[in-house]
This record gives structure tokens, C-alpha cells and sequence, in this order.
């Protein structure tokens, strides 16, 4: 069962401190399981090909995105045109150009890679951020996140970003368009290709489809490989391309995901609430402390004011 951000707090505010001082963090690391198992593609996982060989540049999934998730069009650099120049907080999705100094160009789409094991939800203190367990897609709800960008900070692929417009700010990132999953319908951005540059499917038949493409096109790909089969742990978003992966912006992480390699402790900590119910106890503490401290000076002020009325 979930809880909400402020039925947790109410909870940790009044049994964190004696969670802390009675050292049931440390029993409840002791109880933490020391193996996890490596993250599995889920059994009916969602995805996206791009073939970096068929896309013209056209930005036509841009201006879709953008439409299809009510986002304000971009035109901080250009007033005339949407034309952003890197994701930021009102672009999900952005096709950019690499060029080399032999002409050699390539267009390349960005958005979330959905990662089967995502550094940004194993960063994300109380699950604001989360893989769903059937389709793989990534979502975030503002219901559990507490603004500290660690989902920024975390992710090799440098999608969430953080708009700090409005009472209640967000992260943004491409989320397969959920209302329009929640419809039967395709995210916007594979709708409108008109090259069918970025395609979606089953995670498991576009890698097929990916490879069948290799094989039938001997020496059209770099590497004859497909981008997000092992990357990182693997991606839900896939990549064909004719120039190497590392010059239109992907990284190369190897085939161990981030939480493996960097997060194993952290994300068992927040699994269990451990680590953020320990800090909430020691910040919970202060507060009351600097409060009743607050009281106290109240009063003596209330008294030397009494005192100097007397006078």
C-alpha cells in the first residue's frame, strides 16, 4: 500500500526519533538482504526504435510531443520557431545534428530511455519516479517527490529536468505519452514520422526488427549493433545508426546499469524507507528542538516585557 508525501512525514515525525534512538536503523540493516538480483525486462515491456538512417530532421515528433502533453511550445531561441536546443522543462523529446568535419552528418532523437533498471527511480528517495512492473515505462508522480533532483542527477543520459515554474514544480521527462497508452493509442511522436525514422512496439520485436534490418543491410550501421540491448543494463529505447553511437550523444556506460554499479546500497536503503526515515528522525529532532528553544525565548521576551510595563 502507498502512502502519501505527507502521510509519511506525519508517520516518521512522530516514530522516527524513536526508531533512531533505539537503533532500529541499524537492525533494519542488518536485515537488508545482501544479493539482488540482476533487474529483468518486463515481461510485456513497451519500446521505441530509432533509425538514425531514416530520420530527415523534419522535428514534426517534436512539435507532437509537445501538443500531445500540453507543454508550451520553445521558442526561447528562436521567437518564431519551436526550436529548444537540448530537453529542458518544456521539451520531452529534441532531434539534433551531429556533424563531422568531412561532411559526414546524422540526426539523432532524444527522450527518456526507459531503462530497465533506471539510475533516476533507484535515486528517487520516495518513489516520485517509477518503472511500471508489466510495460517498463517510467513515470513520475509530483504525489511522492520532494524536489531534491537526484533523478537529474543519477540518470547517464541526462533527461529529467526540473521546472521550477509554479506553486508545485515538476520533473519532466518523456513518459511514452501515459495518457495516450491509458487510450490503446501510441505516443504522439511515432504517430506523425513521416519517414517511420522512430517506431514503437514490443521492446522485444523491435530488437528483432533491429537486427533483421542489420542483417539485410550489410555495412548501413555502425558496428552492425543495436544501441540499449545490453547498455547499461538495457533500454526500452532502441538506436540504429550509421555513425558511432558516442558522436550523436549516447553514452557508453558497458552493460552494467547504474543502480548495480553505483546504487546497491542506496536503493535497498530507500526500498525499505531506512535511510530517508533516519534522516527525517535527525531533522525531525532539530526542528523540535529549535521550536521549544523559540518558545522558551518567547516567553522570556514576554516577561521582560511585562516587567518593563510594570516600570
Amino acid at each position: 500500500m502507498e502512502i502519501s508525501r505527507r502521510e509519511l512525514f506525519q508517520k516518521i515525525t512522530t516514530g522516527g526519533a524513536a526508531i533512531a534512538a533505539s537503533g532500529g536503523i541499524s537492525a533494519a540493516l542488518t536485515g537488508v538482504a545482501q544479493a539482488e538480483e540482476t533487474p529483468q525486462v518486463p515481461p510485456h515491456a513497451l519500446g521505441m526504435l530509432y533509425d538514425a538512417t531514416l530520420c530527415i530532421g523534419c522535428k514534426t515528433c517534436v512539435v507532437a510531443c509537445t501538443q500531445a502533453n500540453g507543454l508550451t511550445p520553445d521558442t526561447r531561441t528562436d521567437p518564431l520557431h519551436q526550436a529548444p536546443a537540448d530537453l529542458n522543462n518544456h521539451t520531452k523529446t529534441i532531434i539534433k545534428l551531429y556533424k563531422e568535419a568531412d561532411g559526414q552528418t546524422s540526426f539523432v532523437k532524444q527522450q527518456c530511455m526507459h531503462c530497465v533498471d533506471p539510475a533516476c527511480a533507484a535515486a528517487c528517495m520516495f518513489g516520485g519516479l517509477k518503472k511500471d512492473k508489466n510495460t517498463g515505462v517510467v513515470t513520475w508522480n509530483g504525489k511522492y517527490c520532494v524536489g531534491c533532483r537526484y533523478c537529474e542527477v543519477a540518470c547517464p543520459y541526462n533527461v529529467p529536468k526540473f521546472r521550477w515554474e509554479g506553486f508545485n514544480p515538476e520533473i519532466v521527462k518523456c513518459e511514452f505519452c501515459k495518457d495516450r497508452l491509458a487510450k490503446g493509442q501510441e505516443p504522439a511522436c511515432t504517430t506523425v514520422c513521416p519517414r517511420k525514422a522512430v517506431i514503437f512496439g514490443l521492446r522485444e520485436d523491435l530488437l528483432k526488427e533491429a537486427k533483421r534490418r542489420i542483417a539485410a543491410n550489410p555495412g548501413k550501421y555502425h558496428e552492425d549493433r543495436v544501441f540499449g540491448e545490453h547498455e547499461g543494463g538495457g533500454t526500452q529505447v532502441l538506436y540504429l545508426s550509421h555513425v558511432p553511437f558516442d558522436k550523436i550523444g549516447l553514452p557508453q556506460p558497458g552493460n552494467e546499469s547504474i543502480p548495480q554499479k553505483y546504487l546497491k546500497w542506496q536503493k535497498r536503503l530507500y526500498s525499505y524507507l531506512v535511510l530517508p526515515a533516519g534522516l527525517y528522525a535527525v531533522l525531525a529532532g532539530t526542528i523540535r528542538k529549535n521550536w521549544k528553544d523559540h518558545e522558551e525565548h518567547l516567553e522570556e521576551e514576554e516577561k521582560a516585557s511585562g516587567l518593563r510595563a510594570q516600570l
